[in-house]
């Protein structure tokens, strides 16, 4: 007896509802998590190796990580960040195995205003992967959208080959100026921007279709679709799962376990509301940006120039937390202490 579509759907699962729409990534360090629920692609960034680091079951990663910083010699700042460049490498490693796509892997967010060493940073991080056999089509190098980041982007893409996932993305200046930099894929933070809403207004609960973030990524997305930049847009950083299905249809969506565990067990019907036709039929006037107008039009967005360079000490004290913990433990055990 043939199922009637509408009970179909009923049957699936949102999650999987999503996935014929959106390629789905899994924005976690946890492999355990990337292999139940199955994403194409997965994300990582100082935080969540952080988190993962300290769990008892990645304590051989950490530990070849160790081994390989000592093994270089150097300095002692040297080996701590051939270390921790090596203990990126060995997650995203991990993660490969678990998903058929790409990993992203972040370059240290204390980088962010410094264009020529993220962009030695990524080479290297890329070097590391390709010394494990992985080639650089299955990685995305994570830079945070600062003007800087953007130009390491435009770099990296252009004479390198190597695609790069921009973070930290919360104004629709960031995301001109990283389609007009024909960067590979955009990470609007769509829950942050909620966050900020929440923090600095009146208004303290919102419907998904008039959520801050998720406006902020439509708007995003309708651009790049109308205009044909090569750019794609994964929807980043959600509060919860209404905000993941009002953007089915979004190239991609990285999302945490905690929110793919409740879209796995959300039967409700899914309706994909971002499509290429719809974004064509939008009024939006093409903006090209130099770094002055840049600069401008992104300062004039009071949220997105908080959220970002709060992102940017989030993600470099994380860093810092991941790199003494590695320092200790290198330097206590090169001691025999």
């Amino acid at each position: 007896m043939s199922v009637s579509p509408d009970k179909r759907r009923k049957m699936e699962s949102a999650l999987e509802q999503i996935k014929k729409f959106t390629v789905v990534v899994a924005d976690t360090g946890d492999f355990n998590a990337i292999e139940e629920y199955k994403p194409q692609d997965a994300t990582t960034n100082p935080s969540l190796i952080l988190a993962a680091a300290k769990m008892p079951a990645y304590q051989p990663l950490v530990d070849q990580a160790i081994k390989y910083g000592t093994a270089n010699g150097g300095t002692e700042d040297e080996q701590v960040t051939n270390a921790m460049d090596k203990l990126f490498v060995n997650f995203g490693l991990e993660i490969l195995k678990k998903v058929p796509g790409r990993v992203s892997t972040e370059v240290d967010a204390r980088l962010s205003f410094d264009k020529d060493a993220m962009v030695s940073r990524a080479r290297r991080l890329i070097s590391l992967y390709e010394d494990a056999g992985i080639s650089k089509e299955r990685i995305l190098i994570k830079l945070s959208s600062t003007w800087e980041g953007i130009q390491a982007g435009r770099e990296l893409e252009e004479i390198h080959g190597i695609h790069c996932n921009m973070t930290l993305l919360f104004s629709f200046a960031q995301a001109v100026a990283c389609a007009e930099a024909r960067v590979t894929l955009i990470s609007p933070f769509v829950g942050r921007i909620l966050d900020w809403y929440k923090e600095n207004t009146e208004r303290k609960t919102y419907e998904p279709h008039e959520d801050p973030g998720v406006l902020s990524v439509t708007k995003i997305y309708n651009y790049y679709k109308k205009f044909d930049y090569r750019t794609v847009v994964m929807g980043a950083s959600f509060r919860n799962i209404g905000e993941v299905k009002a953007l089915a249809g979004c190239d991609l969506l990285t999302i945490s376990p905690a929110l793919l565990e409740e879209l796995s067990q959300d039967h409700s019907a899914i309706t994909c509301t971002l499509t290429p036709q719809t974004a064509r039929e939008c009024v939006l006037e093409r903006l090209q940006l130099d770094e002055k107008s840049f600069r401008w039009l992104h300062n004039e967005d009071r949220m997105a120039v908080e959220k970002l360079s709060d992102g940017i000490r989030k993600f470099a004290a994380d860093a810092v937390k991941l790199e003494t913990m590695i320092k200790e433990r290198m330097f206590s055990a090169k001691n025999g202490q």
